[in-house]
């Protein structure tokens, strides 16, 4: 295998931006870093009852402040549990049309949850409004809202300190530390996932979800590291994960997808952003064909292996790399910043295949 150095000095195009790099120029001008490359993908709206104005709209409600309650039916906790599995299945999925159909209603429909609660199911209803907050601030950091999901997350672990799920916190935590990391802001994330899975402090009797949740934060932990520049603490972090996942095997808890797939996915994308190409795709040869990861994290996995091939001049499998990506999750794409970034440099060195040239079209990525 070549070394991390080879790789570096082979890599063609040095004039391309790092993603770290990236992100840290679109936090300086305040903008999106998607801005930064092409035109921003948002969820188009049909009215004030869908899409993300809606979400937007339902998150920042001013009703308490004018004593006008909306007239909308509270959903049972039953109907409240189906619609937030539900909603995950489609976040999972990258189905963000979907969620902008769901999420208004949703939003403020256990908002009249939490409020007309009898007291028995107080903390139940809290839990389930942290859960909804939670979904759409994870859905708005795919939209570009970032500062709005902020809000939603701190709204989130508000009705968490209420609910009746002591782990929800922690689960919340790791939602924001990963927040920070997609707006730049890498020491941020880190000392917050970090100090957040120390709070855990599973031990060897402790349930799986604590050991699950534990492992999710360090390797938010390890990839805002990354991010940083800091490999050492990346590769500590990511050392720590790797036993966890040994004792967790594969889980989905608190809709955070953890094991050693997911473990293997985060070091790649480690390598990738500390720009050890070479290496990254190395590792990636590792994961199963059928690997324990929803769809949109196999996504994110193959985007990040373009990226290796991209920078290391595979210009041909970094494309039939993308054109996978857009296969397995083609929603999911549309809204994504890295595979734009691609996009863009391919074309910068390859001109105008049709291939490529039809890909940009469908991801609204502008001719350099």
């Amino acid at each position: 295998m070549r070394s991390p150095s080879a790789d570096r000095e082979a890599r063609p195009g040095r004039h391309t931006i790092s993603i770290g790099s990236l992100q840290l120029i679109a936090r300086a001008l305040d903008v999106d870093a998607g801005g930064l490359l092409s035109k921003t993908q948002t969820l188009p709206d049909a009215g004030e009852h869908s899409g993300a104005v809606a979400i937007r709209r339902a998150l920042t409600h001013v009703d308490d402040f004018i004593g006008s309650e909306p007239d909308v039916e509270p959903l049972t906790l039953d109907a409240a549990r189906r619609a937030i599995t539900y909603g995950w299945g489609a976040y999972w999925a990258g189905r963000y049309e979907q969620l902008g159909r769901l999420l208004p209603d949703a939003i403020a429909q256990l908002r009249a949850t939490v409020r007309e609660a009898p007291a028995t199911d107080s903390a139940a209803a809290h839990d389930l409004a942290a859960q909804v907050h939670q979904l759409a601030a994870s859905t708005l950091v795919h939209l570009g809202y970032a500062d709005v999901a902020h809000l939603a997350l701190r709204d989130a672990l508000m009705l968490a300190s209420i609910g009746s799920d002591p782990l929800r916190v922690s689960s919340l935590r790791c939602s924001l530390a990963w927040l920070l990391l997609t707006q730049g802001r890498f020491v941020e994330s880190h000392k917050l996932a970090t100090a957040s899975a120390a709070s855990l402090a599973p031990r060897g009797e402790s349930e799986l979800p604590v050991w699950s949740l534990y492992g999710s934060l360090l390797l938010t932990g390890a990839t805002a590291a990354g991010r940083a520049d800091d490999r050492p603490v990346a590769g500590l972090l990511l050392d720590e994960a790797r036993a966890a996942a040994g004792r967790t095997g594969h889980r989905n808890d608190y809709e955070s997808a953890f094991g050693p797939d997911q473990v293997l996915m985060q070091t790649v994308d480690v390598e990738v952003v500390t720009e050890n190409y070479g290496a990254a795709l190395t590792i990636s040869e590792r994961m199963p064909r059928n690997a324990a990861l929803p769809v949109a994290a196999r996504a994110r996995h193959l985007s990040d292996i373009a990226l290796a091939h991209t920078r290391l001049g595979h210009d041909g499998a970094a494309l039939d790399t993308l054109l996978a990506m857009e296969q397995l999750a083609p929603s999911w794409t549309r809204y994504q910043t890295q595979p734009r970034q691609i996009v863009q440099e391919l074309r910068e060195r390859a001109g105008t295949p049709p291939r490529l040239t039809d890909l940009a079209r469908r991801m609204g990525v502008a001719r350099p």
